[in-house]
């Protein structure tokens, strides 16, 4: 019997590849601008190499980059006793959170836990094993708190990256990570593009594998958003729109759907977007990409791959291991043309 191979669900491991731990970027390098840069041509199905302060030497005229101006906040406590590390994920007030714990096996509700003399109850597990706490004070963030640094850089955070692991346009507090493909851009660099911000506040799904076996059966995570009425008209009058990273494109595409056919228009206005971006997708509103190298097997790889083809992703992925690039945060970029 004929199988057809495009009637099968797409696997999560249909997007490993293999990475060799000392090509993972624990710390920022030297200077912002000094990244590497692959570029991935989708028509012509090339790749080559060069440095991002050619990034510019890229757009064309009538073009428009997007960025994303989140400020990442210090989302990650320890307890006073050093037992329970929280990552806050959401605060409805000072008083009431939404957090991750570990581990989850002490803080049932009912339980409590103690960040600076302050006390902190749960009263609720999430069905996706968050836990709602409620404080009987507000915490000092800048005294107890820390910047949530991916777990692969396998390391706390330090002084550096007060500064690094934020964008030099960073302005709207509220990501739990970085968007990390800004990480490379100076005010010089920025002052030769065309660019306009919107804000998304990266959340938990960050830290949260693909664990489905089929692509499809994952839940993605919900993350706010706002676009001005700037950089939606901005959007609207040029002749293409470049994603400055993932986050970016997850807004643009949300609201190009959320847009009445055929025009897709993007209109201003906020809200929270759960949109999963996968080989098939329809891309209405991203003309190009600027992206760091994602995980293995994650929604952003996959989100990638909607854009230029699993296949030529996966290639271009194995070209950069050959050529020494730098992955994830603090690493090298690809520009998706």
């Amino acid at each position: 019997m004929l199988l057809i191979l495009s009637d099968l669900p797409m696997l999560t491991k249909d997007f490993h590849y293999d990475l060799p731990d000392e090509l993972i970027a624990s710390h920022p390098p030297e200077r912002r601008e000094s990244s590497r840069m692959m570029v991935v041509d989708r028509e012509a199905g090339t790749i080559s190499h060069h440095a991002f302060m050619d990034f510019p030497s890229f757009l064309e005229e009538g073009d428009l980059c997007v960025l994303n101006d989140t400020r990442v906040v210090r989302s990650r406590f320890f307890s006073d006793d050093g037992k329970v590390e929280i990552v806050r994920t959401l605060a409805a007030d000072p008083l009431h959170w939404k957090a991750m714990v570990r581990p989850g096996k002490r803080m049932k509700p009912g339980r409590s836990v103690v960040i600076g003399g302050i006390t902190g109850t749960v009263t609720e597990i999430c069905s996706d094993g968050e836990r709602l706490i409620t404080w009987d004070a507000p915490i000092d963030d800048g005294i107890h708190g820390q910047l949530a640094l991916p777990h692969y850089m396998e390391r706390d955070p330090d002084a550096a990256d007060d500064e690094r692991y934020q964008t030099v346009f960073a302005r709207e507090p509220g990501a739990i990570a970085a968007p990390t493909a800004g990480l490379h851009f100076t005010p010089e660099v920025l002052a030769k593009i065309r660019h306009e911000f919107l804000t998304l506040h990266v959340g938990v799904g960050t830290f949260r594998p693909v664990k489905a076996e089929v692509v499809a059966d994952h839940k993605m995570h919900a993350e706010h958003y706002h676009v001005s009425e700037g950089t939606a008209a901005a959007i609207a009058g040029a002749t293409r729109t470049i994603a400055i990273g993932t986050t970016v494109a997850r807004v643009l595409e949300h609201c190009a759907r959320s847009a009445p056919e055929p025009e897709h228009t993007i209109m201003p206005g906020g809200g929270s977007t759960d949109i999963f971006i996968t080989p098939g997708s329809p891309i209405l509103a991203t003309g190009a990409l600027l992206t760091n190298f994602h995980l293995p097997c994650s929604t952003l790889l996959m989100l990638v791959s909607a854009m230029a083809g699993r296949e030529l992703v996966l290639e271009a992925y194995e070209k950069a291991v050959e050529a020494r690039y730098r992955f994830y945060s603090y690493g090298d970029c690809m520009l998706l043309i």
